[in-house]
């Protein structure tokens, strides 16, 4: 047999490969020969042939045929043997392979070894690939280890027993008595990983917390110590004394303090010394002045501790570190709910923010100034944030628009401002406006009466100016179409050009013939056309010749339209002026009915829960509703019989059916609001849900579904929108109806998910404590 080549020769063979195909033959060749080699009882290149094959398989390659030689080698007396072999072992095997499982005999045998490196390495490998059932083995072994006097083995297996904690929270009963005379060590090593180690045990085992806040005032010590310990080459970090050490006992503060009073007094001074002695001017000190802030916002600090810890969060904003400059951005954005006033002190460098070349700082600047925006800051920072949205990237429009009109609705001192706001937000967005602004945008002008001739006017020079942007061309267009009399008899603003109707119809008709105009832009401007046309007598006719073309067109909806409008003209033109009239100020929707039918249903969202809800469930496809109302037409109507006049009996009011709170969590919460029909066979109840949102930031993407047994019949209506505002400012809401013709317990199976900054949350469960009276 051939002397095997060294692993220095392979990885100069592989890196000589000029093509992926000849580096796939040099492996294959090489595995070829380690397989032949393996077979061999008395292999003594055995260790040689493994660190090749983990050479292999960190290239890429499949090497799981060297698992059990990775064993033998453990099992050898020679160090270097172990050591690859236990390498290997952590490479190539996890709890999910039954092969670990024969490594725990030799994981014991090591850790009794007098050698403190062979004890090392078998904690090593024991904290990387241990499984439950392995972390129950040895989990006295680890205990035994930790009582040793030597701070080499103590650190190891700290951060062993660590791992096993986070696989099997219920070992931490074992590790509990030795923590404390960890805490009393002198090396850094094994103080840094017995906090690391309480720490994991404070966070899978929260009952545990009342235990550890006895250990404050030695935690407060130990941190002292190291803040007013003098320079130690072994500890020094760029003139900080152990920053991971300081970190990992900040963190642990942080975890101890919260929600706790007492434990957080004890802390306040402390704080307050790491804070103001902590140098910046490197990464060491920065980073201990992070988790000092975090600790700060977390525990229940005093105000003055607040204003502190936020003031160093506006020093990083003027770091010329870019990482720096997020991270401070991020946490101010946690903040601003704790301390609004404290981080508004920083307002004028966080808009600073929105001008930096790095697309993620901009990004969480625009988020956090948002967040800023209140009563008295609103003109201020809706000015910035709308120069900020005219040179914006196309990603952050949308999200710019839609809080830009939330702000302008929430905050605007007045009407007219409110109106001037929107437009210029409408310009500057473009095409990326959604059209769930777009409906808003429209809901107020309506409600602004004495400023409709002004907005209109406004409106109809923006579009004259552009016509290519589709959500300001639609508010612009149902204007014209309202009061398009109010701008013809308005008066026109100084330096403008005078409008008349024909003015009006041109731009209307530009519309119609440009390119870019969309579907829904075009019906829009076949509405505005049917109402100028009682508006504008004299061009009715030139605006039903408009209408007519479009009798024939490619688009359903369009040419729908226009059949109906031309009908109009002609056989019921009489009824036009009265059907066409101005309409009513739009109320705001209180989620009592849903806009469109129950169609909207995807397919796709019951494909989703297939999991959730289990075989009882049928598929969620919504019934549609039966219509009872003829009789009640006919009887309006005059034109029903004697026989089906017959007086029906009244019905007794159903009883007033209290809310159910369904979620509440992250922030957000769901109620359902419950409405029984009088007269209904199939015992039919409508539940409105009704989602707010309590935090600072608005929740995107929100998804709500749901699903009942065979039994009933479940119909889910489209939702009022898909953002739930900020600061319970709004809400979501979205009806659902559930058929009982059995009248059985209702239960119901959920499912939500939604987007929190840039973080998606989803939840699920059951619900089967509804009302009695909904059965």
């Amino acid at each position: 047999m051939p002397i095997p080549m060294r692993l220095k020769e392979l990885i100069r063979l592989i890196r000589s490969c000029k093509t992926a195909a000849e580096e796939r033959t040099a492996v294959n060749k090489e595995c070829a020969l380690i397989r032949t080699t393996f077979k061999e009882e008395d292999n003594e290149f055995r260790c040689r042939n493994v660190a090749k094959l983990l050479y292999i398989h960190m290239l890429g390659y499949p090497a799981h045929f060297g698992q059990l030689e990775c064993l033998k080698l453990i099992a050898s007396n020679r160090f270097m043997d172990k050591r690859i072999g236990y390498l290997g072992a952590m490479l190539l095997l996890d709890e999910r392979q039954d092969v670990h499982i024969l490594i725990t005999n030799s994981l014991k045998n090591d850790m009794n070894n007098s050698t403190q490196f062979i004890v090392g390495l078998a904690l090593c490998t024991l904290g990387s690939i241990c499984s439950p059932e392995m972390s129950r083995d040895l989990a006295n072994e680890v205990e035994k280890l930790l009582k040793s006097a030597n701070a080499y083995i103590k650190k190891k297996a700290a951060l062993c027993a660590t791992r096993m904690v986070r696989k099997v929270p219920e070992l931490s009963e074992i590790f509990i008595p030795v923590t404390r005379s960890l805490l009393n060590e002198k090396n850094h090593g094994v103080l840094l990983t017995a906090v690391a180690l309480i720490t994991e045990i404070c966070t899978v085992k929260p009952d545990t917390m009342p235990h550890f806040r006895r250990w404050t005032p030695q935690l407060i010590r130990l941190l002292k110590n190291l803040i007013m310990a003098g320079y130690a080459p072994d500890h020094d970090v760029s003139g900080i004394s152990d920053p991971f050490l300081q970190i990992r006992i900040l963190n642990l503060l942080r975890i101890l303090g919260k929600e706790d009073q007492e434990c957080s007094e004890a802390m306040n001074d402390i704080l307050a010394q790491v804070a103001t002695n902590t140098e910046s001017s490197h990464n060491a000190g920065n980073a201990v002045l992070y988790q000092t802030v975090q600790c700060i916002m977390d525990i229940k600090a005093e105000s003055g501790l607040r204003v502190l810890a936020v003031n160093i969060m506006g020093r990083f904003l003027l770091n010329s570190d870019k990482n720096i400059r997020y991270v401070a951005l991020k946490t101010l954005q946690k903040t601003i709910s704790i301390d609004h006033t404290a981080v508004q002190r920083h307002r004028n460098t966080i808009i600073d923010c929105l001008k930096d070349h790095d697309i993620s700082i901009r990004k969480r600047a625009m988020e956090l100034s948002f967040a800023l925006i209140n009563e008295s800051n609103v003109k201020t920072m809706i000015k910035e944030l709308l120069d900020f949205l005219n040179r914006a990237d196309s990603e952050f429009k949308p999200f710019a628009t839609l809080r830009i009109f939330q702000a302008a609705i929430k905050y605007a001192p007045d009407k007219k401002w409110q109106l001037d706001t929107i437009l210029q937000m409408l310009k500057a967005g473009g095409s990326y406006v959604n059209d769930e602004v777009v409906a808003s945008s429209i809901h107020a002008v309506s409600e602004s009466r004495d400023l409709h001739a002004y907005i209109t006017q406004q409106l109809y020079f923006a579009m004259y100016a552009d016509i290519s942007k589709q959500p300001l061309a639609q508010v612009a267009i149902w204007c014209l179409g309202e009061y398009g009399d109010l701008l013809i008899s308005g008066t026109v603003e100084e330096g403008s050009h005078k409008i008349d109707e024909d003015g009006v119809l041109d731009l209307l008709q530009s519309v119609l013939n440009d390119t870019v105009t969309s579907f829904i832009t075009r019906a829009f401007t076949l509405n505005a056309l049917m109402k100028l046309s009682t508006r504008f007598p004299k061009a009715a006719g030139r605006i039903k010749e408009v209408v007519a073309r479009y009798t024939n067109s490619l688009d359903l909806e369009l040419q729908q339209r226009s059949v109906e409008y031309s009908a109009l003209f002609k056989s019921y033109d009489t009824l036009r002026p009265g059907l066409l009239e101005r309409m009513p100020r739009i109320g705001k929707n209180d989620g009592t009915e849903a806009p469109v039918s129950a169609d909207a249903t995807t397919s796709g969202q019951a494909n989703d829960l297939l999991d959730l809800l289990g075989d009882d469930i049928p598929s969620m496809q919504p019934t549609q509703p039966q219509n009872n109302r003829g009789n009640a037409l006919l009887d309006l109507l005059g034109s029903s019989s004697n026989e089906d006049s017959v007086v029906q009996p009244v019905a007794a009011m159903p009883p007033e059916i209290p809310p159910l709170n369904i979620y509440d969590k992250n922030g957000l919460r769901i109620d359902f609001n419950f409405e029984k029909a009088t007269i209904n066979p199939d015992n039919t109840v409508q539940m409105t849900l009704n989602a707010t949102n309590s935090t600072a930031f608005p929740f995107t993407d929100f998804v709500f579904q749901a699903a009942v047994p065979r039994s009933f019949q479940l119909q889910i209506l489209a939702p009022s929108g898909a953002v739930v505002p900020p600061n319970n400012s709004g809400s979501i809401t979205q009806v659902l109806k559930v058929s009982n013709p059995n009248k059985q317990n209702i239960r119901m199976r959920v499912k939500l998910s939604f987007n929190m900054n840039g973080n998606t949350i989803q939840d699920q469960g059951e619900i089967n404590n509804f009302p009695a009276e909904c059965n």
